[in-house]
């Protein structure tokens, strides 16, 4: 058994469920011949979204519709060079979407460039805060065994998806476009993709706000319902394309900044554009799972040659230390605490998940198991 805090190879943590360090400080993921079973597997699949893809770029062009697609803009390096790369590489006619749920200043003043550089028309909605706040601080305080992030961010992305869905169903168009980079979001959510079923014919509204009892009608409403639209309507593909495209990490944040998009590197860190209330979810998850929560995330980045190792082993602890100490950004968990109007010890899991642990999502489930994925893994 190992004594390494983590995998020595791709630096994921001994706390992540089925880490599974061997003698040698090497997680079961590093195998060689699994990662090379799987690694042959996700480039097959690459290579056939990415056939897709261009088929859809081809059919947006001739839609008909008043914009080929809407583009989910949030500001980070990844959303940034999503746009860039549609409107200037691909030649469609792009609508910039974004949903202002307590984003930074940083992440705007990317927003404002890439739009201004691009000329880009853009459009913005702000929900009611007090409705968002109130979920933040009932899902913080009711969390599920897999933590913080697991628990509010997946209920909150399908939150802005949804308003990007409902904003191209009101406006016909065709295809909603996400800077989600690979292994982003989980893969029992969607993989390039949401499939039809999830998209046509699921109610996305979260059963546990439903069951609390403190959420009213109009805030309910606020998630995607696609029973809620007549009969006939047809609703847009959400594609994720850097699950297609050839992608690293450290390129995309070369590359943002080299076209202008972005004006430094530091910007385009996810360290700096991330959303200020996930360093209060880091802070719970480290606190009661033991490991930071993106940290397999990046893991699987490195054992595809995504992102640098070399730039994780210095920056994550560096992360976790400012997240523990509350220091430098992580000064965002105290603030953050403090206007939700919560207190530390509220951080709270209370409830069993209902998917797949890391370990299964790793190993990769079935394509049947992905096209059963349920409210639950929305």
């Amino acid at each position: 058994m190992s004594t390494h805090s983590k995998c020595q190879s791709c630096l994921l943590p001994t706390a992540v469920p089925g880490a599974n360090l061997n003698s040698d400080s090497v997680c079961q993921f590093c195998d060689s011949e699994k990662l090379y079973s799987l690694s042959v597997k996700a480039e097959s699949r690459r290579v056939d979204y990415k056939a897709d893809l261009e088929r859809t770029i081809e059919a947006c062009r001739n839609s008909g519709a008043q914009y080929d697609c809407l583009v989910n803009l949030s500001g980070g390096k990844d959303s940034c060079l999503l746009l860039y790369k549609l409107k200037k590489e691909h030649g469609l006619n792009v609508l910039a979407y974004t949903t202002d749920m307590n984003i930074p200043e940083i992440a705007w003043q990317n927003i404002r460039r890439t739009v201004e550089l691009l000329d880009v028309p853009h459009v913005s909605f702000r929900p009611p805060t007090e409705f968002y706040k109130k979920m933040f601080r009932f899902l913080l305080s009711h969390q599920e065994s897999r933590g913080a992030v697991r628990t509010v961010c997946y209920i909150c992305a399908p939150l802005f998806e949804g308003y990007s869905l409902q904003y191209a169903v009101n406006n016909d168009i065709p295809v909603v476009f996400a800077g989600y980079a690979p292994g982003q979001p989980e893969p029992d959510r969607m993989e390039y993709e949401f499939s039809r079923d999830l998209l046509c014919n699921q109610d996305w509204t979260p059963p546990e706000l439903v069951e609390s009892g403190l959420f009213d009608e109009h805030e309910l409403s606020l998630f995607w319902n696609p029973h809620s639209y007549p009969e006939g309507t047809e609703f847009p593909r959400y594609i994720a394309p850097f699950h297609a495209w050839d992608y690293s990490q450290e390129e995309a944040i070369d590359l943002v900044v080299k076209l202008g998009l972005i004006k430094n590197k530091k910007s385009a860190s996810p360290i700096h554009s991330n959303c200020p209330i996930n360093w209060l979810l880091m802070y719970s998850d480290l606190k009661n799972l033991g490991f930071n929560p993106y940290a397999p995330e990046f893991s699987k980045l490195i054992r595809e040659g995504k992102a640098s190792k070399n730039y994780w082993k210095i920056a994550g602890p560096i992360v976790d230390f400012m997240i523990r100490k509350k220091v430098f950004l992580g000064r965002n968990v105290a603030k953050s605490l403090q206007w939700l109007g919560m207190k530390e010890q509220e951080l709270a899991i209370t409830r069993e998940s209902q998917g797949a642990e890391y370990g299964d999502q790793i190993t990769g489930a079935s394509e049947e198991e992905q096209k059963k994925s349920s409210l639950s893994s929305v």
